[in-house]
Order: structure tokens, then sequence, then C-alpha cells
């Protein structure tokens, strides 16, 4: 069978190495099949044959997997997604892991999620939705102070704001409808703000059939301590001790499920990763938003930790088969990843940037997995903002940690940064013991 990985970052870099291990590309007895990415990044070609190909142009992704005989579509980013590439490859025939265009909805619109969760009973944050800042202005006045606003569409991770004062709020609501996101912010969501502790929850489902696909828990802010601007995310550990099996089984039974089922029931079938971002409250696990497809940097840890083979899961997603599937297996230990980023990011990153010593930074025993990067003149240079995820494993997150800021000082990148702090809190968990 022949992959076609759609993506560049670092998640299609952590993909493509589970994939490239995968038993359908080399079944038994038989021709092993290609491994294809669309377009990759250099250290996915290192694993794939990366190709160039305008994603947005459906028929030329479809002329292209009937060329090369494709048997399974794996979309990495939200934005084709939400454009509904896998609608146009499966009216052709084709499998695609990742969800339709009506059901990533669920990402690509935090008010149709927000409404879909009213509909479900599934616990959330209160809120309120605004076509207009005039609107949105005067709903702020059902809210406390702090207050959550969100631009409503895809905004790469960054369209979220936490006002701590009225006129900051007021502040963001006239920066998103003044364009600051562009079309994700031609609406806007109010949020209640939540008091607790973030954490996220993978699972796998093909529209019926809902499969825990491991935890995490992510550092959004640029800064160490959680300072600064909100970003793409700076790192990650999986798993998120401080989701117990209590609480997973709550997320399941509360979250993940009633929304596959009301999904269903809606005529929105969802197949693919569901990809929940919760608060911990003392009132128990709270959906804060849903993404449709594999966190990135969370991709990194899970693929780190995961010891069956991805692509037969993923194939199983597509075939409408995960109930066949036996439970995924993890290893108990932990992975953590560190990203370095060019210097200006999240604002404009510095790109050109040399980056050198990444075989000795994996001679330590971890994984650098390309981001951002790109090849110039036989060198290897930063291409983005988020540029490299350095990533370890350990039997916890201290050690963890540790193993992975050893792999971060052996690489030679003078203008890229990182937070020194990935962990940080179940790092002063595990010191107290």
């Amino acid at each position: 069978m022949n992959f076609l990985l759609i993506g560049s970052g670092g998640r299609e870099h952590a993909l493509a190495w589970k994939l490239a291990q995968s038993r359908l590309l080399r079944p038994e007895g038989r021709e092993p099949g290609k491994l294809y990415a669309a377009p990759g990044n250099p250290g996915v070609a290192a694993l794939a044959e990366c190709v160039a190909l305008d994603v947005t142009d459906h028929g030329a992704v479809i002329a292209f997997c009937e060329a090369n005989h494709i048997g399974l579509v794996v979309v990495g980013p939200e934005a084709p997604l939400v454009d509904g590439l896998g609608d146009s490859l499966r009216a052709d025939g084709f499998p695609v892991f990742g969800p339709s265009k009506a059901a990533a909805q669920l990402e690509g619109s935090k008010g149709f999620t927000k409404a879909l969760c009213d509909r479900a009973g599934i616990p959330t944050a209160a809120y309120a939705r605004a076509d207009d800042a005039a609107s949105a202005l005067a709903a702020l006045d059902d809210f406390a102070i702090p207050v959550v606003v969100k631009a409503d569409g895809l905004a790469a991770g960054k369209g979220v704001i936490v006002a701590e004062t009225r006129e900051e709020a007021e502040d963001a609501i006239r920066d998103i409808f003044g364009g600051m996101f562009g079309t994700a912010g031609a609406s806007v969501v109010i949020e209640e703000f939540m008091t607790g502790e973030e954490a996220s929850f993978f699972a796998l489902t093909d529209g019926a059939t809902v499969v825990p696909f491991g935890s995490a828990q992510d550092h959004k802010r640029v800064g160490d301590g959680d300072t600064g601007p909100n970003t793409g995310g700076m790192g990650a550990y999986s798993p998120a001790p401080v989701l117990t099996p209590v609480l997973r089984g709550q997320v399941l039974e509360k979250i993940i499920v009633p929304t596959v089922r009301q999904m269903a029931v809606e005529g929105t079938p969802y197949s693919g990763v569901l990809y929940a971002g919760l608060m911990l409250t003392e009132d128990g696990p709270r959906l804060i938003e849903y993404n449709c497809r594999f966190g990135d940097p969370e991709c990194q840890v899970l693929m780190m930790r995961l010891q069956d083979d991805l692509g037969e899961y993923l194939y199983a997603c597509a075939d409408n088969a995960l109930g066949r599937m036996p439970a995924p297996k993890f290893s108990p230990d932990t992975a953590l990843t560190v990203v370095m980023a060019a210097d200006g990011y999240p604002g404009t990153p510095e790109k050109g940037g040399a980056i050198g010593g990444l075989d000795e930074a994996e001679a330590l025993g971890g994984k650098v997995f390309h981001a951002g990067t790109a090849m110039k003149d036989g060198a290897l240079v930063a291409n983005g903002g988020r540029v490299l995820n350095v990533t370890a494993t350990g039997a916890n997150v201290t050690e963890a940690q540790a193993a992975a800021y050893r792999m971060v000082d052996a690489l030679d990148f003078a203008t890229g940064f990182c937070r020194r702090d990935i962990g940080w809190r179940e790092v002063a968990r595990e010191a107290e013991g």
C-alpha cells in the first residue's frame, strides 16, 4: 500500500516517522509500498518522497493519488480538512484519515462547537457569539473579568486572548474585528474564564467506535513560567499524570463519546482523531475546544510512546473498521519535546539561521523532529517560527526533561531559542513526592 501524508511541520515529521515503520508499507511476501509527503520538509525527506502539490487544488491531489495508487491519505494540518479535501478524495474512492468538511467545523468554528456542546450536554465554559464588534462589546456585560476572547475561525493556535481587564477585552474585540486574525475573526466567541489546569486528551474514531489514544500537556505561552503571548505550542509531554484514570473515564463518558454520538445523529459523522483541550476544574473536566487533527507538538510525544502500528490504526479509521482493532499500546515512559523557535517568534521569526548538531543531539538517545526547516546551499536553515522539536524519553517527566535539554544543548542554532521549563508543573509535583 502507498501512503500520502499531507503537511510540512513537526507533527508531519513525527507521523512520517511512525508511518514509515508500518506493516502496510511492507506487507510480507509482497512488493513494498511507498510513503509520499506533500510538501514535507528536510526531516520528512529522509523517510518519504516529498512532492510539490497544491493541496487547495483538490483535482491535482486526486490526480496524484490516482497516478501513484495511493491506498491511504493522511491529512496532518487542519486547514485542508476544513477546506473539504477529505470529502473530495473520498468521493473518488480514496481512504482518508481525517474528518469531512462538515465534521471539521469542530475546529473550524468555535461557535459551532459551543452550540454542539449545548445540544449534547457537554460540560464547557459559558459563552456568547457575536458577528460584529458592537454586539461583542455589549455581550461583555454578561461575563466576569478575567474573560476569554476568541476568533471564531482558524488562527494557527493564536486566536485566543485571555483579558485580565475590561479594557483588554474591549481592545481584543476591536483588534479581532479589525483584522488581527484575518477571516478567522469574522466572528468572535466570548467565554467564561475557567479556573484549573489544562490537559489534552486524544481519541481515534471512525464515527462509531471511540478508542483512547493518549494524553499530553502542552505549553502555549512563549516564555518561561507561562509568560508572554500565546504560540502554537513551545513544548509538551505525554502522558499527563494529572489526567488520572478516573478523569480519563469522565472525559470519555461526558465529552468525547457524546460528541461522536451527536455528530452522527446530526448527519455529520466524525472520523479521524479528536483532540480535546480540557480544563480540569473543581467540578470535573470541561471542554475548552476541539482540534480535528493531532496536536503540534503533542503528536511528537504521542508518536515517541506509541508501540503499535500507526498505519493500521489510521487505515482502520478511514475504513470504518476501528472496532476490530485492539486497544493501542503505549510505552509507560514519559516523552517530552522542547520546541526550538526562531528569534522573533511568535512575531516575525528570523529565517535563514544555520542549524547544526542534529546528529550529536540524536546520539544522546532522542529524536529531533523538523518543523520549520529548509535546505539552502546544502545546509540546514530555519524557515519558520517553530523550527525543531527536540524529543526525549525518561521514566518520568523529570528524567525526560533532563534528557531533552541535554539534546538542546548539543544543537548549534545561534538564531534560535526555547523555553527552559517544559514540564515544570509535573517536575515540581514529582519533586514533592
